[in-house]
Protein backbone atom coordinates (compact mmCIF):
# COMPACT_ATOMS: atom_id res chain seq x y z
CA UNK A 1 0.00 0.00 0.00
CA UNK A 2 1.25 3.48 -0.82
CA UNK A 3 1.67 5.72 2.23
CA UNK A 4 -0.48 8.66 1.15
CA UNK A 5 -3.89 9.27 -0.42
CA UNK A 6 -4.50 12.46 -2.39
CA UNK A 7 -8.18 13.43 -2.19
CA UNK A 8 -9.55 15.43 -5.12
CA UNK A 9 -13.00 17.02 -4.86
CA UNK A 10 -14.79 17.49 -8.19
CA UNK A 11 -18.28 18.85 -8.76
CA UNK A 12 -18.32 18.84 -12.57
CA UNK A 13 -16.59 16.80 -15.30
CA UNK A 14 -15.89 20.10 -17.06
CA UNK A 15 -13.11 20.77 -14.57
CA UNK A 16 -9.63 19.51 -15.60
CA UNK A 17 -9.82 16.64 -13.11
CA UNK A 18 -8.14 14.32 -15.60
CA UNK A 19 -5.05 16.52 -15.53
CA UNK A 20 -5.07 16.55 -11.73
CA UNK A 21 -5.28 12.76 -11.53
CA UNK A 22 -2.53 12.34 -14.15
CA UNK A 23 -0.18 14.53 -12.09
CA UNK A 24 -0.54 12.07 -9.21
CA UNK A 25 -0.51 8.74 -11.04
CA UNK A 26 2.22 9.68 -13.52
CA UNK A 27 4.42 11.96 -11.41
CA UNK A 28 3.77 10.70 -7.90
CA UNK A 29 2.34 7.22 -8.38
CA UNK A 30 5.06 5.42 -6.42
CA UNK A 31 4.19 7.39 -3.29
CA UNK A 32 0.48 8.16 -3.55
CA UNK A 33 -2.87 6.77 -4.55
CA UNK A 34 -5.71 8.98 -5.70
CA UNK A 35 -9.26 9.24 -4.41
CA UNK A 36 -11.69 11.43 -6.35
CA UNK A 37 -14.88 12.53 -4.60
CA UNK A 38 -17.70 13.14 -7.04
CA UNK A 39 -19.63 16.00 -5.46
CA UNK A 40 -23.35 15.82 -6.21
CA UNK A 41 -22.59 14.01 -9.47
CA UNK A 42 -22.55 10.31 -10.43
CA UNK A 43 -19.14 8.71 -10.00
CA UNK A 44 -19.11 7.33 -13.53
CA UNK A 45 -19.70 10.80 -14.95
CA UNK A 46 -16.51 12.01 -13.27
CA UNK A 47 -14.67 8.83 -14.24
CA UNK A 48 -15.46 9.60 -17.85
CA UNK A 49 -13.49 12.84 -17.55
CA UNK A 50 -10.31 10.94 -16.66
CA UNK A 51 -7.79 9.73 -19.18
CA UNK A 52 -8.64 6.15 -20.25
CA UNK A 53 -5.41 4.73 -18.88
CA UNK A 54 -6.13 6.20 -15.42
CA UNK A 55 -9.77 5.18 -14.93
CA UNK A 56 -9.20 1.79 -13.36
CA UNK A 57 -6.37 3.05 -11.14
CA UNK A 58 -8.53 5.81 -9.64
CA UNK A 59 -10.88 5.24 -6.74
CA UNK A 60 -14.02 7.37 -7.00
CA UNK A 61 -16.69 7.79 -4.31
CA UNK A 62 -19.81 9.94 -4.29
CA UNK A 63 -20.69 12.62 -1.77
CA UNK A 64 -23.98 14.48 -1.75
CA UNK A 65 -24.91 17.51 0.28
CA UNK A 66 -26.78 20.78 -0.10
CA UNK A 67 -23.69 22.95 -0.57
CA UNK A 68 -21.44 24.02 -3.39
CA UNK A 69 -18.49 24.22 -1.02
CA UNK A 70 -15.71 21.66 -1.51
CA UNK A 71 -15.37 21.20 2.27
CA UNK A 72 -17.94 18.39 2.41
CA UNK A 73 -16.40 16.19 -0.28
CA UNK A 74 -12.89 16.82 1.03
CA UNK A 75 -13.93 15.75 4.53
CA UNK A 76 -15.66 12.68 3.09
CA UNK A 77 -12.57 11.73 1.14
CA UNK A 78 -10.25 12.13 4.12
CA UNK A 79 -12.55 9.95 6.20
CA UNK A 80 -12.59 7.30 3.45
CA UNK A 81 -8.80 7.16 3.12
CA UNK A 82 -7.01 4.17 4.65
CA UNK A 83 -3.37 5.22 4.19
CA UNK A 84 -1.26 6.63 7.06
CA UNK A 85 -1.19 10.06 5.44
CA UNK A 86 -3.64 12.10 3.41
CA UNK A 87 -3.62 15.28 1.36
CA UNK A 88 -6.26 17.31 -0.47
CA UNK A 89 -6.12 18.85 -3.91
CA UNK A 90 -8.40 20.98 -6.08
CA UNK A 91 -9.55 19.56 -9.39
CA UNK A 92 -8.00 22.55 -11.20
CA UNK A 93 -4.58 21.97 -9.64
CA UNK A 94 -1.63 19.62 -10.17
CA UNK A 95 1.33 18.20 -8.28
CA UNK A 96 4.80 18.56 -9.74
CA UNK A 97 6.58 15.20 -10.18
CA UNK A 98 8.12 13.99 -6.93
CA UNK A 99 6.12 16.32 -4.67
CA UNK A 100 4.62 13.56 -2.52
CA UNK A 101 7.96 11.76 -2.11
CA UNK A 102 9.43 15.05 -0.93
CA UNK A 103 6.65 15.54 1.65
CA UNK A 104 7.21 12.03 2.96
CA UNK A 105 10.96 12.61 3.24
CA UNK A 106 10.37 15.79 5.25
CA UNK A 107 7.91 13.96 7.49
CA UNK A 108 10.34 11.11 8.13
CA UNK A 109 13.15 13.52 8.96
CA UNK A 110 11.13 15.80 11.26
CA UNK A 111 8.34 13.64 12.65
CA UNK A 112 5.82 16.31 11.60
CA UNK A 113 2.12 15.49 11.60
CA UNK A 114 1.50 18.21 9.03
CA UNK A 115 3.91 18.99 6.18
CA UNK A 116 3.13 22.20 4.30
CA UNK A 117 3.86 21.98 0.59
CA UNK A 118 5.56 24.63 -1.47
CA UNK A 119 3.11 26.38 -3.81
CA UNK A 120 3.40 27.66 -7.38
CA UNK A 121 0.90 29.54 -9.52
CA UNK A 122 0.09 28.23 -12.99
CA UNK A 123 3.44 26.51 -13.51
CA UNK A 124 6.12 25.03 -11.31
CA UNK A 125 8.55 27.90 -11.87
CA UNK A 126 6.23 30.61 -10.50
CA UNK A 127 6.72 30.16 -6.77
CA UNK A 128 4.26 31.61 -4.27
CA UNK A 129 6.17 33.54 -1.56
CA UNK A 130 4.15 32.33 1.42
CA UNK A 131 4.63 31.32 4.10
CA UNK A 132 7.59 33.65 4.56
CA UNK A 133 9.50 31.27 6.80
CA UNK A 134 12.81 31.91 8.53
CA UNK A 135 16.05 31.16 6.73
CA UNK A 136 16.93 27.90 8.44
CA UNK A 137 17.10 24.35 7.13
CA UNK A 138 15.11 21.39 8.32
CA UNK A 139 13.24 20.98 11.56
CA UNK A 140 9.77 22.04 12.58
CA UNK A 141 8.32 25.49 12.00
CA UNK A 142 6.48 27.88 14.31
CA UNK A 143 3.17 29.65 13.63
CA UNK A 144 4.35 33.13 14.59
CA UNK A 145 8.10 33.03 13.98
CA UNK A 146 7.66 31.48 10.52
CA UNK A 147 4.59 33.53 9.55
CA UNK A 148 2.61 30.37 8.86
CA UNK A 149 -0.78 32.07 9.20
CA UNK A 150 -0.48 33.31 5.62
CA UNK A 151 -1.12 29.78 4.38
CA UNK A 152 -4.90 29.57 4.09
CA UNK A 153 -5.44 25.98 2.93
CA UNK A 154 -4.23 22.66 4.41
CA UNK A 155 -2.24 21.65 1.35
CA UNK A 156 0.45 19.03 1.76
CA UNK A 157 0.70 15.95 3.97
CA UNK A 158 -1.50 15.34 7.02
CA UNK A 159 -1.31 12.41 9.41
CA UNK A 160 -4.64 10.60 9.35
CA UNK A 161 -4.16 9.51 12.97
CA UNK A 162 -3.66 13.17 13.91
CA UNK A 163 -6.86 14.20 12.12
CA UNK A 164 -8.79 11.51 13.97
CA UNK A 165 -7.21 12.52 17.29
CA UNK A 166 -7.84 16.25 16.94
CA UNK A 167 -11.10 16.15 15.00
CA UNK A 168 -9.74 18.87 12.72
CA UNK A 169 -11.90 19.27 9.63
CA UNK A 170 -12.98 21.75 7.00
CA UNK A 171 -16.14 23.75 7.72
CA UNK A 172 -18.88 22.20 5.60
CA UNK A 173 -21.17 24.62 3.82
CA UNK A 174 -18.79 27.57 4.12
CA UNK A 175 -18.62 29.43 0.82
CA UNK A 176 -15.52 31.35 1.88
CA UNK A 177 -12.76 30.46 4.33
CA UNK A 178 -13.91 26.95 5.18
CA UNK A 179 -10.28 25.83 5.22
CA UNK A 180 -8.69 28.72 7.14
CA UNK A 181 -9.68 27.55 10.62
CA UNK A 182 -8.48 24.00 10.00
CA UNK A 183 -5.08 24.91 8.56
CA UNK A 184 -4.44 27.54 11.24
CA UNK A 185 -5.36 25.09 13.98
CA UNK A 186 -2.98 22.46 12.61
CA UNK A 187 -0.10 24.88 12.20
CA UNK A 188 -0.64 26.24 15.71
CA UNK A 189 -1.18 22.99 17.61
CA UNK A 190 0.53 19.99 15.94
CA UNK A 191 4.17 19.43 14.85
CA UNK A 192 4.43 21.16 11.46
CA UNK A 193 7.19 21.26 8.85
CA UNK A 194 7.56 23.18 5.60
CA UNK A 195 8.92 21.50 2.48
CA UNK A 196 11.09 24.42 1.42
CA UNK A 197 12.86 22.89 -1.56
CA UNK A 198 10.54 20.18 -2.83
CA UNK A 199 8.56 20.13 -6.08
CA UNK A 200 5.48 22.33 -5.67
CA UNK A 201 1.73 21.99 -5.59
CA UNK A 202 0.71 24.01 -8.67
CA UNK A 203 -2.45 26.10 -8.41
CA UNK A 204 -4.40 26.09 -11.67
CA UNK A 205 -5.30 29.41 -13.27
CA UNK A 206 -7.84 28.18 -15.80
CA UNK A 207 -10.95 27.83 -13.63
CA UNK A 208 -13.67 30.32 -14.47
CA UNK A 209 -16.01 29.59 -11.57
CA UNK A 210 -13.96 29.56 -8.39
CA UNK A 211 -16.32 30.64 -5.61
CA UNK A 212 -13.47 32.46 -3.84
CA UNK A 213 -13.63 35.38 -6.30
CA UNK A 214 -17.35 36.17 -5.90
CA UNK A 215 -18.17 39.41 -4.07
CA UNK A 216 -20.45 38.54 -1.14
CA UNK A 217 -21.94 40.39 1.85
CA UNK A 218 -19.24 41.17 4.39
CA UNK A 219 -20.80 38.90 7.01
CA UNK A 220 -20.48 36.00 4.56
CA UNK A 221 -17.10 36.98 3.12
CA UNK A 222 -15.55 37.18 6.58
CA UNK A 223 -18.03 34.88 8.28
CA UNK A 224 -15.32 32.36 9.17
CA UNK A 225 -13.61 34.79 11.55
CA UNK A 226 -15.65 33.92 14.68
CA UNK A 227 -15.13 30.16 14.30
CA UNK A 228 -11.39 30.83 14.11
CA UNK A 229 -10.96 33.60 16.67
CA UNK A 230 -13.33 32.12 19.25
CA UNK A 231 -12.20 28.49 18.98
CA UNK A 232 -11.00 26.93 22.26
CA UNK A 233 -7.62 26.03 20.74
CA UNK A 234 -7.12 29.67 19.66
CA UNK A 235 -7.87 30.93 23.15
CA UNK A 236 -5.04 28.76 24.48
CA UNK A 237 -2.43 30.27 22.15
CA UNK A 238 0.18 32.74 23.28
CA UNK A 239 -0.45 36.46 22.82
CA UNK A 240 2.25 36.47 20.12
CA UNK A 241 0.56 33.70 18.16
CA UNK A 242 -2.87 35.34 18.40
CA UNK A 243 -1.41 38.64 17.21
CA UNK A 244 0.23 36.91 14.22
CA UNK A 245 -3.12 35.42 13.21
CA UNK A 246 -4.84 38.78 13.64
CA UNK A 247 -2.27 40.61 11.51
CA UNK A 248 -2.83 38.15 8.71
CA UNK A 249 -6.63 38.37 8.97
CA UNK A 250 -6.44 42.15 8.63
CA UNK A 251 -3.79 42.27 5.93
CA UNK A 252 -5.18 39.54 3.68
CA UNK A 253 -8.87 39.07 4.36
CA UNK A 254 -10.20 42.40 5.65
CA UNK A 255 -8.11 44.66 3.45
CA UNK A 256 -8.53 42.33 0.48
CA UNK A 257 -12.31 42.34 0.89
CA UNK A 258 -12.32 46.15 0.76
CA UNK A 259 -9.99 46.30 -2.24
CA UNK A 260 -12.27 44.08 -4.33
CA UNK A 261 -15.31 46.24 -3.55
CA UNK A 262 -14.48 49.31 -5.62
CA UNK A 263 -18.07 50.47 -6.06
CA UNK A 264 -19.66 52.96 -3.69
CA UNK A 265 -23.08 51.34 -4.10
CA UNK A 266 -21.76 48.20 -2.41
CA UNK A 267 -20.98 50.14 0.73
CA UNK A 268 -24.40 50.43 2.30
CA UNK A 269 -24.76 51.49 5.91
CA UNK A 270 -25.28 47.84 6.85
CA UNK A 271 -22.08 46.76 5.08
CA UNK A 272 -20.06 49.51 6.74
CA UNK A 273 -21.38 48.56 10.18
CA UNK A 274 -20.56 44.90 9.51
CA UNK A 275 -17.05 45.78 8.37
CA UNK A 276 -16.45 47.91 11.46
CA UNK A 277 -17.75 45.26 13.86
CA UNK A 278 -15.75 42.43 12.30
CA UNK A 279 -12.57 44.51 12.23
CA UNK A 280 -12.99 45.62 15.84
CA UNK A 281 -13.46 42.00 16.91
CA UNK A 282 -10.12 41.06 15.35
CA UNK A 283 -8.38 43.83 17.29
CA UNK A 284 -10.11 42.77 20.50
CA UNK A 285 -9.25 39.06 20.19
CA UNK A 286 -5.73 39.53 18.83
CA UNK A 287 -4.32 42.45 20.86
CA UNK A 288 -1.47 44.28 19.16
CA UNK A 289 -2.03 42.73 15.74
CA UNK A 290 -2.26 46.17 14.11
CA UNK A 291 1.06 47.49 15.43
CA UNK A 292 3.41 46.11 12.72
CA UNK A 293 1.17 47.28 9.86
CA UNK A 294 2.38 49.99 7.50
CA UNK A 295 1.13 53.55 7.74
CA UNK A 296 -0.93 52.98 4.60
CA UNK A 297 -2.45 49.87 6.17
CA UNK A 298 -3.28 51.78 9.35
CA UNK A 299 -5.03 54.47 7.33
CA UNK A 300 -7.21 51.77 5.79
CA UNK A 301 -7.72 50.14 9.17
CA UNK A 302 -8.96 53.43 10.63
CA UNK A 303 -11.44 53.75 7.76
CA UNK A 304 -12.66 50.19 8.26
CA UNK A 305 -13.38 50.89 11.91
CA UNK A 306 -15.31 54.11 11.28
CA UNK A 307 -18.52 53.80 9.19
CA UNK A 308 -18.66 57.61 9.00
CA UNK A 309 -15.60 57.70 6.72
CA UNK A 310 -16.86 58.21 3.15
CA UNK A 311 -16.86 55.08 0.99
CA UNK A 312 -14.68 56.85 -1.59
CA UNK A 313 -12.02 57.42 1.06
CA UNK A 314 -12.26 53.81 2.24
CA UNK A 315 -11.78 52.49 -1.31
CA UNK A 316 -8.93 54.93 -2.02
CA UNK A 317 -7.11 53.76 1.10
CA UNK A 318 -7.43 50.15 -0.09
CA UNK A 319 -5.87 51.10 -3.42
CA UNK A 320 -3.13 53.23 -1.89
CA UNK A 321 -1.82 50.44 0.34
CA UNK A 322 -0.95 48.52 -2.84
CA UNK A 323 1.23 51.30 -4.24
CA UNK A 324 4.33 49.55 -3.00
CA UNK A 325 7.73 51.14 -2.47
CA UNK A 326 6.56 54.37 -0.86
CA UNK A 327 7.50 55.21 2.76
CA UNK A 328 3.83 54.86 3.73
CA UNK A 329 3.84 51.22 2.63
CA UNK A 330 7.27 50.39 4.06
CA UNK A 331 7.19 51.87 7.54
CA UNK A 332 4.73 51.24 10.37
CA UNK A 333 2.99 54.05 12.21
CA UNK A 334 5.05 53.04 15.26
CA UNK A 335 8.67 53.24 14.10
CA UNK A 336 9.74 51.03 17.00
CA UNK A 337 7.97 48.23 15.09
CA UNK A 338 9.91 48.78 11.85
CA UNK A 339 11.94 45.58 12.30
CA UNK A 340 9.10 43.44 13.64
CA UNK A 341 8.84 40.11 11.76
CA UNK A 342 5.37 41.14 10.47
CA UNK A 343 6.40 44.68 9.51
CA UNK A 344 6.82 45.36 5.76
CA UNK A 345 10.63 45.44 5.59
CA UNK A 346 11.27 42.04 7.18
CA UNK A 347 8.15 40.48 5.77
CA UNK A 348 8.98 41.48 2.19
CA UNK A 349 12.60 40.34 2.52
CA UNK A 350 11.54 36.95 3.90
CA UNK A 351 8.91 36.52 1.17
CA UNK A 352 11.50 37.21 -1.55
CA UNK A 353 13.93 34.76 0.04
CA UNK A 354 11.31 32.00 0.15
CA UNK A 355 10.41 32.61 -3.48
CA UNK A 356 14.05 32.33 -4.54
CA UNK A 357 15.16 29.49 -2.24
CA UNK A 358 14.56 26.53 -4.60
CA UNK A 359 16.44 28.06 -7.52
CA UNK A 360 19.27 29.25 -5.26
CA UNK A 361 19.69 25.73 -3.93
CA UNK A 362 19.80 24.31 -7.47
CA UNK A 363 22.43 26.90 -8.36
Amino acid sequence: MRPLTVVIACHTPERPVGRAVASILEGNGESAEVLVVAHNRPAEEIRGALRPEHRQATRIIEHRDAFRSASGPFNAGMRAATTPFVGIMGSDDTLAPGAVASWLAVQERTGAEFVITRLALGRAGRGVPTPAVRMHRGGLVDLARDRLAYRSAPLGLMSRAMLERTGAALVEGATVGGDVGMVTELMATVPTAYDRYGPPYVIGEDAGDRVTYVVRPMTEQLGFFPDLLQAPWAARLSRTARAAIGTKLLRIHVFGAVFYRQDEEIWTAEERESLAAITADVLDRAPGCERPLSRADRRLLDACLDPAVPAAELMAAARDRRRHGRPATLLPRELTRALHREAPLRFMAASLAVQQLPRLRRG
